[in-house]
C-alpha cells in the first residue's frame, strides 16, 4: 500500500475480460452508479453494452454519453485495466461487480450501488451480519474509549464492525473489533492501493490481514475530499445499523446516520454532556428518531430485529465459550453472577451470551437470567 432494483447474479468470479468490461463502462465519461445500472438493466451486461452501437444507447441514455460509450478504448482505461489485473493476481486482493453473487446484497438494494467493489482482505466478511460505529475524527478520549468498548462488545456479539478508517472515532472502533471475536470492514475513500490518513497505515495493514478493506474507488485514486462522504453510503449500506458515538452538529457521521434512515437501517446515537460540541450532533439525531443507547446490551436487543441480521447465519459457538457454558451450569443464573464468577467485562459478557443464544445454546427468561439449552442428542 501507499500512503496518501434486483440484478442478474452470476455464480463464479468473473474473468479477466469481464473485469475489463466493468472497468471500462465504470470509467466512461458521463457513466455513474445510476446510469451504469440503467444500461445494465436495458443490455444485461458491459460487454452487450459495448456491442450495442450508439442509436440503440442513445434510446436509453444522452447523445453525448452513446458517443463515449461507443469510442475506442482509451489508453488511459487500458492502462488502468492493466494495473487492476496486475493487482488482482495478488493473494487476498478481489474485484466484485455488481452482477456477482457474492457481492453484498444488502448494498445491492441501495439506490446507487458501485458498479465494482475493491476488496483487500477477507472477502467473506460481505457476507456477515455487520454493523456501522462511526463518529468525530476529533474524538474526545471518553469517546475513543466508548467506540472501542462498544466495538469490542459487538464484535463479541458476532457482528462485523464497519468503519471509514478515519482518526478518532473510526479508528477505535476498528481497534475494539478486532479485540473482540468476530472482525471489522474498513470503507476507504481512497484506491484500495491507498492508506488515507498515512498514521494508520499499520491498522490498515492488520485490517486487511484480520478483516478487510473496501473501496469503490480504481486503484491510484489519492484522497479527494468529496469521495469521503460519498463513501459513507456503503458504510451504512452494508450495515443493518448505525451507531454514532461523538458528532458535531456539522459532522460526516450525521451525513452515514442520515443515509442509514434513508435506506431503512437502525440507528443509534449515543448521548453526552450537554456542554460538549462533540454531543450536539447525538443529541440532534436523538431528537430526530435515533435510538438512544448507552449499553452493548441495548444495541443488541434492537439488532436481533433486524432482518440484515435474522438471515443472516448465526455465529459459530467459538471454543472459548467452553468456559462460559461451564460457568452457565445447567440452572438458571443471574447475568451479574456470570460476571463475577468469569471476571469479564460487560460488554464482551453481553456479546458472548448473544453468541450462544443465537447457536442455540442459551435461552433468555423473563426475568433478566439466563439458561443453558441441551441440544437433544
Amino acid at each position: 500500500m501507499q500512503d496518501t432494483a434486483p440484478h442478474t447474479v452470476i455464480a463464479s468470479p468473473p474473468d479477466s475480460r469481464v473485469i475489463a468490461d466493468w472497468i471500462r463502462l465504470e470509467g466512461t465519461a458521463g457513466v455513474g452508479c445510476r446510469t451504469g445500472r440503467l444500461l445494465l438493466d436495458a443490455f444485461g451486461s458491459p460487454a452487450a453494452i459495448f456491442r450495442a452501437g450508439q442509436a440503440a444507447l442513445a434510446a436509453h441514455v444522452p447523445a453525448v454519453q452513446a458517443a463515449a460509450l461507443c469510442a475506442p478504448l482509451s489508453s488511459e482505461l487500458a492502462r488502468q485495466i492493466e494495473l487492476t489485473l496486475a493487482w488482482l493476481s495478488e493473494a487476498h486482493h478481489h474485484v466484485l461487480t455488481l452482477h456477482d453473487a457474492d457481492y453484498p446484497p444488502a448494498l445491492r438494494q441501495i439506490p446507487d450501488p458501485p458498479l465494482l467493489l475493491y476488496v483487500n482482505g477477507q472477502r467473506a466478511l460481505l457476507s456477515s451480519p455487520m454493523i456501522a460505529v462511526v463518529g468525530s475524527r476529533n474524538a474526545s478520549t471518553q469517546g475513543k474509549a466508548n467506540a472501542q468498548a462498544f466495538a469490542e462488545g459487538l464484535s463479541h456479539a458476532g457482528l462485523c464492525v464497519v468503519s471509514g478508517m478515519a482518526l478518532g472515532i473510526d479508528t477505535a472502533a476498528h481497534e475494539g473489533a478486532l479485540r473482540g471475536s468476530g472482525s471489522t470492514i474498513a470503507v476507504i475513500g481512497t484506491g484500495p492501493d491507498r492508506v488515507y490518513p498515512a498514521r494508520n497505515r499499520p491498522l490498515a495493514h492488520r485490517i486487511a490481514a484480520e478483516g478487510c478493506i473496501l473501496s469503490e474507488y480504481a486503484l491510484g485514486t489519492p484522497p479527494v475530499a468529496a469521495n469521503f462522504p460519498r463513501r459513507n453510503r456503503i458504510i451504512s449500506g452494508l450495515a443493518a445499523g448505525v451507531l454514532v458515538v461523538e458528532a458535531a452538529a456539522q459532522s460526516g457521521s450525521l451525513i452515514t446516520a442520515q443515509m442509514a434512515a434513508e435506506q431503512g437501517r437502525e440507528v443509534f446515537a449515543l448521548p453526552g454532556s450537554i456542554h460538549s460540541t462533540l454531543a450536539k450532533g447525538c443529541h440532534q439525531l436523538i431528537r430526530e428518531g435515533a435510538q438512544l443507547v448507552e449499553t452493548v446490551d441495548e444495541v443488541l436487543a434492537a439488532m436481533r430485529v433486524s432482518p440484515l441480521v435474522r438471515q443472516a447465519a448465526p455465529p459459530p459457538v467459538a471454543a472459548g465459550n467452553a468456559t462460559l457454558l461451564a460457568a452457565l451450569g445447567h440452572d438458571p443464573v443471574e447475568p451479574d453472577a456470570l460476571l463475577a464468577r468469569l471476571g469479564l467485562e460487560a460488554g464482551a459478557l453481553a456479546g458472548e451470551l448473544l453468541a450462544l443464544e443465537l447457536a442455540g445454546l442459551l435461552e433468555r427468561l423473563p426475568d433478566g437470567r439466563v439458561q443453558r439449552v441441551v441440544r437433544a442428542a
